[in-house]
């Protein structure tokens, strides 16, 4: 999105210090600025301050400072009080200046892609902009709002929490007209505190909606279904439920674990074939077709936005070796629900003997012994060999314990044609080392 410095000193009550010039996006991270951009200097576990000079030299045109500027820093400086929150405040302004197709996708679970899907779905119809990645924070959703081009015309954003009041507050900078809830499940709870609470914090993005904006909630989660009493909005449900607004019926996975089905919906059926791997990403795709459709995508639209929908990286990507062994790198996060969902995935695989190289499941408070033993049993019940990469809560009942990703692969030991292999775990334990070390 163009910006003059002007227009950021207004958004965000700062002063103007050198030439009114432009910008075309921002960014947190000297490391990536490009040409043009506005850097923005977070103050965190590092002083972002101390990386303006970086910035400037890599292109950056503006950048924000909470103290005076340096004189020897030639860009043009925009100072401010704070500078995270003047970020929240241009995203505020951006935003203003944007259409009303603003979409908000939250969920313990599923909403990056869910957030892909129906970014690729909304994109057969409208000019359309997206989260990159996990950008879900009150760092990132401003960074996306203000990376969207002067043209957009639907816009899609991620949204995470770490606590009650966190939504709320991205709401207050996106102003959603819709939203969709993938599910509430007990993750984060080391922040969270309960499942109530989970559930408070998610609801705040349908209770932001204006009272003609439409609410897409998962009709087979209960806690979420039970959300449309928290809104004003439109209520669409989705599910293999029968009273789902936008369900699937006669769901087949092919070998490649892609999923294909019949979708029903109020603007009527039609048959869809996703690239997205796993049975789990059936309701994403439920979720994104509701909301696109509700936003005037036509249905016939739907079966290529879904089908050709860029998804995300390091989730449920397949691959087979020189030796013929399945890889599955779905090693981006990992929760009890989404941990299951991979197990059953590498399940339905064709293959000669089943591995899954698994390592912590982060933030689950209390119950995060617990569940590590419910994954490792539930793996164990379906003949799949665990390697736990240093997490020794997953138990000793048939689980082979290493160290490190050197250790997984030698735990592996010889692969060979007929093998399938997961690797999952926290983004903390960058598992995806394993899987490149066996490509």
């Amino acid at each position: 999105m163009h910006l003059l410095a002007s227009q950021i000193a207004a958004a965000t009550g700062g002063t103007l210090h050198g030439p009114d010039v432009q910008v075309v996006s921002a960014s947190i991270d000297s490391r990536t600025i490009a040409p043009g951009q506005l850097f923005v200097p977070i103050v965190a576990a590092r002083d972002g301050h101390d990386f303006i000079p970086v910035a400037v030299d890599k292109g950056a045109t503006v950048y924000l400072t909470d103290r005076a500027p340096d004189p020897a820093v030639t860009a043009t400086a925009v100072q401010v009080a704070d500078t995270a929150v003047a970020l929240a405040d241009i995203g505020r302004a951006v935003r203003a200046s944007l259409p009303p197709r603003v979409v908000g996708v939250t969920g313990s679970v599923g909403k990056t892609s869910t957030k892909d899907l129906l970014a690729g779905v909304l994109a057969t119809t409208y000019r359309t902009a997206a989260s990159e990645k996990s950008f879900n924070n009150e760092l990132g959703l401003p960074l996306t709002l203000l990376g969207a081009p002067d043209d957009t015309e639907a816009v899609v954003l991620e949204m995470g929490a770490r606590g009650v009041g966190h939504i709320a507050l991205l709401c207050d900078i996106a102003s959603p007209t819709v939203g969709v809830i993938t599910r509430v499940e007990a993750v984060h709870l080391e922040m969270f505190g309960t499942l109530d609470d989970v559930a408070q914090a998610k609801g705040e993005l349908v209770e932001s909606l204006p009272t003609d904006g439409i609410a897409v909630l998962n009709a087979d989660h209960a806690v979420v279904k039970a959300m449309r009493s928290r809104t004003q909005a439109r209520v669409l449900t989705y599910g293999v439920a029968d009273d789902a607004d936008v369900r699937a019926t006669d769901v087949v996975l092919d070998a490649q674990l892609r999923a294909s089905f019949t979708l029903h919906s109020p603007w009527g059926s039609t048959p869809v074939a996703l690239q997205a791997r796993g049975e789990h990403q059936v309701p994403n795709a439920l979720a994104a077709a509701a909301a696109a459709c509700g936003l005037g995508v036509p249905l016939d639209a739907l079966p290529s936005g879904l089908n050709d929908a860029a998804l995300s990286g390091l989730r449920m990507e397949m691959s087979t070796t020189a030796a013929g062994v399945t890889v599955i790198n779905d090693a981006y996060n990992a929760n009890p629900t989404s941990m299951i969902a991979g197990l059953s995935s590498l399940h339905r695989l064709d293959a000669r003997r089943r591995f899954a190289v698994v390592g912590t499941m982060a933030e689950l408070g209390s119950d995060g012994p617990a569940a590590h033993l419910d994954v490792a049993r539930q793996a164990t019940d379906l003949g799949i060999t665990v390697i736990a990469v240093d997490e020794p809560a997953y138990g000793d009942a048939g689980v082979i314990h290493v160290a490190d990703v050197a250790g997984a692969v030698e735990a592996l030991g010889d692969l060979a044609e007929g093998d399938a292999v997961l690797v999952k775990g926290s983004r903390v334990a960058q598992l995806e080392r394993v899987a490149q070390a066996l490509a």
